[in-house]
């Protein structure tokens, strides 16, 4: 099949599990071509030489009228400026695709606005691999776009600007949240990374989702039966979600000889949350590491030599970090939550524990104590990843829903010629 692939991605677990579906079809015979916005971090994680890369501008000013008043509205209306500009930006791409000849499209998230409308301006068969939803929008948060803010004194200054804003933010949130289900809607297929995603793709959407799990590239994130030393390991971006807070409590439980935490991510989107996690640390007495944008090699080094990995993310989606972790031998102890509860089994590979960071601090204490627990764990967290969670079981889990979406449509030609023009 000729096959294009539109993405919106910075560096990551989602880009990385992009790069190794590529990387799948190609070496099942695909022709793969990439279409995206220019991305600041393509050097930090290429995808595939051997696929065709097209660059397409995206402007945020697409959309926005030359008249002053309304130039002044966008700038304060963030949201409504993102979804404009990736709009003309999908458009665009679908021109360019539909022109090319290709079978199918496959698309990925977008880091602006989750789900991306390019569906709806493609006539081909179409899925969209669709990580997770756009939580901001549909999860409860302290910061939940449609927690109204707090009421402004009366008469007071600014009064009547902080009102329009109020409303302005409100409706274009509205304006997203519909906009985003027609773009959701739009695929023929939408795929998710776990069970506990397709749940939420119900509880966002209403609408079903099937079950693709990923794969581990096994061959790079090897065993190399290195020592293991006195730190532990955490992955992933710099943001509350990740929970590294919770991390940090969990040691600070822990006796000396208290392990070093190791945290190592590419994306800080609020610099004063990092330097948070820091004075939190000294303040605990919890040696914190920070390590950014390193190669794949350190990265495979470190997971080597850690004694294990601590995850605590909130409503993780799938569990990508405790895969590759448990692919270098390492033992995973993870909060009992998200689609971690299917990457990490207890007693397997790792073990899971409730939301406490004294029960995480025992975990650590019980691997701490019992090396050779902790070994068998990660030796067998390897054969777990070989056996069950491989690249090759991956590719043929993606091809086999790609064919069935080119098959449905063309029965569905067949049957009723005149619907699908």
């Amino acid at each position: 099949m000729r096959i294009a692939v539109w993405y919106n991605l910075h560096s990551g677990g989602g880009k990385r599990a992009l790069s190794h579906q590529i990387r799948g079809l190609l070496a099942q015979g695909h022709t793969v071509d990439l279409w995206s916005p220019p991305l600041p971090d393509k050097e930090a994680m290429a995808l595939s030489p051997e696929a065709k890369a097209h660059v397409v501008p995206l402007d945020y000013d697409a959309g926005v009228r030359a008249n002053p008043l309304s130039r002044l509205s966008a700038k304060n209306r963030q949201i409504y400026r993102c979804f404009a500009a990736v709009d003309a930006h999908c458009r665009q791409c679908a021109t360019e695709i539909e022109g090319g000849n290709y079978d199918l499209l496959l698309a990925h998230p977008c880091y602006l606005t989750a789900a991306p409308p390019i569906g709806r301006y493609v006539n081909l068969p179409s899925l969209i691999y669709l990580q997770e939803p756009n939580r901001g929008l549909y999860e409860a948060s302290e910061h939940s776009p449609w927690r109204a803010a707090e009421p402004a004194l009366p008469r007071s200054p600014g009064q009547f600007l902080r009102q329009w804003q109020e409303k302005a933010r409100v409706a274009d949130c509205r304006m997203l949240v519909r906009e985003e289900h027609k773009s959701v809607s739009a695929f023929d297929k939408i795929l998710v990374n776990s069970f506990f995603s397709r749940e939420s793709m119900r509880r966002a959407y209403d609408l079903d989702s099937k079950v693709c799990y990923l794969g581990i590239d096994a061959e790079n994130f090897l065993h190399r039966q290195l020592p293991r030393e006195n730190f532990v390991v955490g992955l992933g971006a710099f943001v509350p979600a990740k929970n590294q807070a919770f991390v940090i409590e969990a040691l600070a439980r822990v006796p000396e000889p208290r392990p070093k935490l190791v945290w190592i991510g590419n994306i800080t989107l609020d610099p004063a949350y990092l330097e948070e996690l820091k004075r939190l640390a000294e303040s605990l007495h919890v040696e914190f590491e920070v390590r950014k944008m390193i190669s794949d090699r350190d990265l495979v080094d470190l997971l080597n030599r850690a004694s294990m990995m601590l995850s605590a993310s909130r409503l993780e989606p799938f569990g990508y970090a405790p895969l590759e972790a448990n692919a270098c031998g390492t033992p995973v102890i993870a909060v009992a939550e998200g689609g971690v509860r299917e990457t990490v089994i207890d007693g397997e590979n790792g073990l899971l524990v409730e939301n406490d960071p004294q029960e995480m601090a025992a975990a650590i204490i019980r691997l701490r104590d019992d090396p050779a627990f902790a070994r068998r764990l990660g030796e067998n967290a390897r054969r777990i990843v070989e056996s069950k969670w491989n690249l090759e079981a991956a590719a043929d889990r993606l091809e086999q829903c790609l064919q069935s979406v080119t098959t449905r449509r063309q029965e569905k030609r067949i049957a009723d010629p005149v619907s699908v023009l």
